[in-house]
């Protein structure tokens, strides 16, 4: 399993605070170079997607930081009179606008003219996390915990539970909750009884 590259963005791109992490893996890198060769869009805005907490936010910010513009998170739920200002606007300015949606893209619309508009831009997408990402990011939200994950444990984990990035946050929540609660180190055992507990895995430690 080739490991996930855990880095910022281009060293070119603004970090501020927790903005500085990315992990890059072929779960989002389409999505990554989608934003670095902005030059190249047919119009100047886009539509991001993806699941809940796989960093689509994140990647968003960094780059309107890095380009300036705007950036409408749950784009499907805002007025739709002010997108199409917005996307206008965008298009006489030159400075990029970025729509983030939970389902499909692009969603649909009321208003004519911002459905031609959407229906016209450009879509990129992040994946649900692979085994490289998954395990990078059950190391990293650990380690914003101020603990360590041995790694065969972290192997152990990214085997036997669902993938997700949700997933991935209830397994480190479950099993520090477990062992804070036993007074216990962060072993195998103790990880694969919190994951049981928590109903991630079964008793046996088997998806």
């Amino acid at each position: 399993m080739k490991a996930a590259d855990q880095i910022a963005l281009p060293l070119d791109w603004p970090q501020v605070g927790e903005e500085q992490r990315f992990i890059l893996s072929e779960a989002n890198r389409a999505a990554f170079d989608h934003f670095r060769g902005w030059s190249l869009w047919p119009v100047k805005a886009t539509i991001l997607t993806g699941p809940r907490r796989s960093g689509r936010s994140l990647l968003a910010r960094n780059f309107i930081a890095r380009v300036g513009g705007r950036l409408f998170d749950h784009a499907d739920e805002h007025d739709e009179e002010e997108l199409f200002h917005a996307w206008n606007q965008a298009q006489e300015t030159g400075r990029a606008m970025v729509m983030i949606t939970n389902g499909e893209a692009p969603w649909p619309v009321n208003l004519p003219d911002l459905r031609t508009r959407l229906a016209v831009t450009p879509v990129t997408r992040i994946a649900e996390p692979d085994d490289a990402l998954f395990a990078a990011l059950i190391d990293l939200l650990f380690a914003d915990r101020g603990l360590h994950i041995p790694a065969e444990a972290v192997k152990f984990i990214t085997e036997r539970v669902h993938r997700d990035y949700m997933t991935a946050e209830r397994v480190v929540e479950a099993i520090d909750r477990h062992a804070f609660a036993e007074r216990a180190r962060l072993t195998l055992p103790t990880i694969r009884r919190a994951l049981g507990l928590a109903g991630l895995v079964d008793q046996r430690g088997v998806a």
